[in-house]
């Protein structure tokens, strides 16, 4: 595989960074999917295919002699307003093949056409479709997913508790985004050290998924609430990022709430990182890490 050093793939994303804009959704979408499209074709090795999980489109991943009857169903991320399952297909792919199982990777409605909580309840909903139309029994289904979709995870598992519904085996979470107020400490004490994020932006894209609702509404900012009752998570985050707080508080509360979480702060790496595996080998390391986590969780069944 290519290797890029890494300083030069932050010059890269800084350069994208000084020129986003987020004031245009439609066009932040148009813009994010022509971007990335290119590395998210579909791969060799794999087989595709796209299906509708009860109103919700998604794609099943496949990788060649994968286990079928184990799924992790992913929430892409995009700050909740822009993201496919075509812009992490390739992500979502190379996860899947280190569990050695299926994928499932879904567009939940997106912000700010549909708010708080529209990506919650299509998250669940696919959960359950799997369950019902797929015959997938929960300790066969993880979730995962990154930044927004982070946040998806961890409010859906809340979600499905406070609803009395039963439970995915795992999870995994690349850079959550679990705090809309933004009050952890490494919001402001990472901005200028962050390539790719922008803390000025954060309060618009906010504002558009919240529409106006309590940001610290519970399957939004779900780490200002009860953490207990969660299965396993294994959380995954840069040290550079704007957002390394909210994995650290995620991961200290719900231990103290008496949940398994285990978390990994990787050294000089920065908001979904795993995302450049072709290039970086310290991602290629971190998703075969998730792979394992996933193998391991799914096979205690």
């Amino acid at each position: 595989m290519p290797y890029i050093p890494l300083f030069l793939i932050k010059t890269m994303l800084r350069r994208v960074k000084r020129r986003g804009d987020v004031t245009n959704p439609q066009r932040s979408r148009r813009g994010f999917e022509k971007m990335v499209g290119k590395w998210n074709k579909p791969l060799m090795g794999f087989t595709y295919q796209q299906e509708i999980a009860d109103g919700v489109e998604g794609e099943w991943v496949f990788p060649d002699g994968c286990d079928k009857t184990k799924v992790l169903l992913y929430f892409h991320g995009g700050g909740y307003f822009v993201g496919s399952y075509v812009t992490h297909r390739a992500l979502v792919s190379q996860i899947a093949k280190n569990a050695g199982i299926s994928a499932f990777s879904i567009n939940y409605r997106l912000a700010p056409e549909h708010p708080y909580p529209a990506a919650i309840e299509d998250c669940a909903k696919v959960y359950q479709w799997l369950q019902r139309e797929k015959k997938f029994s929960p300790n066969q289904i993880a979730f995962g997913g990154d930044s927004a979709g982070g946040g998806c995870v961890v409010g859906t598992l809340t979600y499905l508790r406070d609803n009395n519904m039963p439970l995915p085996k795992c999870a995994i979470a690349l850079s959550p985004w679990l705090d809309h107020t933004f009050s952890g400490e490494s919001f402001p004490t990472k901005d200028k050290i962050d390539p790719m994020l922008v803390a000025d932006g954060f309060p618009i894209v906010r504002d558009y998924y919240m529409a106006g609702q309590d940001p610290k509404a519970p399957y939004a900012s779900p780490i200002f609430h009860s953490l207990a009752g969660l299965p396993p998570v294994y959380v995954q985050v840069g040290e550079e990022e704007l957002l390394l707080s909210d994995s650290t508080r995620f991961a200290d509360k719900a231990k103290a709430d008496g949940s398994v979480v285990q978390l990994e702060i990787f050294p000089k790496m920065f908001h979904v990182f795993n995302s450049f595996w072709s290039v970086i080998p310290k991602a290629r390391e971190a998703n075969k890490k998730l792979g394992a986590f996933l193998k391991q969780q799914l096979a205690e069944i």
